[in-house]
């Protein structure tokens, strides 16, 4: 493209999205590029999300919200972008079918579940189930006094097993590779839950349409639900690339308005603090958004 763009979008999810139609709104030219492998889109159905009663796949709301987009002229391109550069009037973004030169950039580029040692097609399937689940925060309510199982260590697994505790009395805490690694401080909590603990490895073995099976050093546990604290990889390559500021945990760095210590550069969702909720993401999308058509208005008047 020969002309530069007021804002390229990098990451199609919650949170890149709800910047898109604010963009598009403000009459700015957009684009976003995503590769299509959000975690978003892989949600069976959230029944957190305020506006869908009877909840509503991750898929849909993500083409919804697409389609919204579309409607107010945003334009969308499915890539991965792999090089991020800073240029004396902004950026210059590349990928495997093109490159483009603007002034803004917004990285809602998101993160990665850390997965569970087992097949892909049967962990996508017992994802599709609910069997597996990697959000406590959004469908605890839907473990209520479940058989569950944790499969994490250290002060992650212990969290997650005590916060899951508040919706069922089952819950069994197992080590992802050999003995649980716990301090003193960890297995008091776990005792005053009555939480189970049980040594690893741990690999899901068998799934139905109701349960998940793990194996484990001391034999198989049937679980409703098995929830992977395992951690995540943050999608922060780019702000690297360009000398953005990360905090000890990898996520990018941002003031209160969604600027990164790069002028022109700015973040949004879970790259910026991974609470993985689709809420919160479309949020800070549009406190980006208008931050970023303020900026660019600082330099010249948007006018019609």
């Amino acid at each position: 493209m020969a002309e530069q763009l007021d804002c390229l979008i990098i990451g199609g999810g919650p949170a890149g999205l709800t910047a898109a139609i604010y963009l598009a709104r403000f009459h700015l030219d957009i684009l976003v590029v995503d590769d299509g492998k959000g975690r978003a889109e892989s949600i069976p159905c959230t029944h957190n999300h305020a506006g869908y009663p009877d909840g509503i796949s991750g898929k849909e709301l993500v083409r919804l919200m697409r389609e919204q987009a579309h409607r107010y002229g945003a334009r969308i391109e499915r890539d991965y972008v792999t090089r991020l550069d800073k240029t004396n009037e902004g950026f210059c973004a590349t990928w495997g079918s093109g490159s483009v030169k603007t002034k803004t950039v917004l990285l809602a580029t998101g993160v990665k579940n850390r997965r569970p040692p087992m097949d892909e097609e049967l962990h996508d399937e017992a994802l599709a189930k609910g069997l597996i689940r990697y959000c406590p925060i959004c469908d605890g309510y839907e473990v209520t006094d479940k058989n569950v199982g944790v499969i994490g260590s250290d002060s992650r697994g212990v969290a997650e097993a005590v916060f899951l505790r508040s919706f069922t009395p089952a819950v069994t805490l197992i080590a992802p590779d050999k003995a649980l690694s716990l301090t003193p401080e960890d297995q008091e909590k776990l005792k005053a839950a009555g939480i189970h603990c049980i040594d690893g490895p741990a690999q899901a073995v068998a799934i139905s349409d109701k349960c998940i099976v793990v194996d484990t050093a001391e034999g198989h546990f049937t679980f409703d639900s098995v929830y992977p604290a395992l951690g995540s990889d943050t999608h922060n390559q780019l702000a690297e690339q360009v000398g953005a500021r990360l905090n000890e945990q990898g996520c990018i760095g941002v003031d209160t308005r969604q600027r990164t210590s790069v002028p022109g550069l700015y973040a949004a969702g879970d790259v910026v603090i991974g609470l993985d909720q689709i809420s919160h993401a479309m949020g800070e999308g549009g406190v980006a958004a208008t931050t970023i058509r303020n900026d660019l208005a600082k330099d010249r008047p948007i006018l019609r």
